[in-house]
């Protein structure tokens, strides 16, 4: 009797260091999840900063060329005229010049379209990179605790 006495302990035993792995594994899991959740936020929030300063670069070109041209600014553009740009802009003085600088900013609108679309791109493969390390991550905790 006594021998099954000490079998049960040692089964008792090691159905507690096995917990105790468990719960170890567990919180590692949680603490991988968390860190990658926290890079995925970091990373979104960069790529909107980038966007947003992208398409603040494409509105002030809309609108140089909209002054350019000597139409009305962009609607939703900011109205604010830059002395800085009329400076330049009375510095043309041919219609060779001006046409010169017109294709300059659509040139540069160009590039800018499409680093947009590029950096879109990049997030959107970041973004899913991301959550299927973070979905991993969600399923491996998930395996441990069934």
């Amino acid at each position: 009797m006594t021998y099954d006495v000490s079998q049960w302990l040692t089964e008792i035993k090691t159905l507690r260091q096995q917990l105790v792995d468990a719960q170890q594994e567990r919180e590692q899991a949680y603490s991988s999840a968390a860190n990658w959740q926290r890079l995925y936020e970091t990373e979104a929030q960069q790529r909107r900063a980038e966007a947003a300063l992208t398409r603040q670069t494409i509105a002030t070109l809309k609108q140089d060329i909209q002054q350019l041209k000597g139409a009305a600014p962009i609607e939703g553009s900011a109205a604010v005229e830059s002395s800085a740009v009329r400076a330049e802009v009375e510095k043309l003085q041919t219609v060779a010049e001006l046409q010169q600088k017109l294709i300059e900013t659509l040139t540069e609108r160009d590039r800018l379209t499409q680093a947009l679309q590029l950096e879109q791109t990049n997030h959107a493969q970041t973004r899913q990179g991301l959550t299927t390390a973070l979905g991993d991550a969600i399923d491996m905790l998930s395996k441990e605790k069934g």
